[in-house]
């Protein structure tokens, strides 16, 4: 028998269900899969330099989609955030809290505690964009302040900001090659140290 209205499944699927193997594993894992773990932080100081750069093009990405999302003007998130560390370590925190609260096996309200968290999270965000002076059109880097003892903060000069995306991947380009010079000199010491124990 049919139905007369194509929004509901029909009645009759015309077949009889498959049988299942019974050594079929669907769902089995082994130990030795390869299996994304829940996420977390990130120490910036710390990742070689190919996690360094796919930490940055990763954070990149959902930067642009909270900026686009939220409607968030450059005075929560300017342009040249990524030149700014007290932006990138937020921003971060942010996005692993939001990949936190939108894991599928999360209880429901806990995306309704990162927009709370959030709404926290922008007001920062404006006291940091604020102090360091970076705006739409213009970044400088954030200033400084030397301690009693220290030489002085050298000065700070605006920079006009022309393509936001020609920098950045400048910027990670140049942030990867610096990591990946200091772990090969990390990497040459151990080879050396292993050298001369074994002679």
């Amino acid at each position: 028998m049919m139905n007369d209205d194509a929004t509901l499944p029909p009645d009759d699927m015309g077949s009889e269900p498959e049988e299942w193997e019974e050594e079929e594993d669907f769902g089995r894992l082994d130990p030795d899969d390869d299996i994304p773990g829940p996420p977390r932080p990130v120490n910036w100081n710390l990742l070689l330099s190919h996690d360094l750069e796919q930490e940055w093009l990763g954070l990149n990405r959902w930067v642009e989609w909270l900026r686009r999302t939220y409607a968030l003007p450059a005075s929560v998130i300017p342009p040249y955030w990524h030149r700014h560390p007290e932006l990138q370590w937020e921003l971060r925190a942010l996005h692993l809290h939001w990949l936190g609260a939108y894991d599928p096996e999360q209880n429901a309200s806990a995306a309704i505690g990162w927009h709370r968290d959030f709404a926290a999270a922008r007001q920062r965000f404006r006291d940091w964009v604020a102090a360091s002076g970076t705006r739409l059109d213009r970044d400088r880097p954030s200033r400084q302040t030397a301690w009693p003892g220290e030489p002085p903060a050298p000065p700070v000069e605006d920079a006009p900001i022309t393509d936001r995306r020609a920098d950045f991947v400048a910027f990670v380009i140049a942030q990867v090659a610096r990591r990946k010079v200091a772990e090969d000199a990390v990497f040459a010491r151990l080879d050396d140290a292993a050298r001369s124990d074994d002679g």
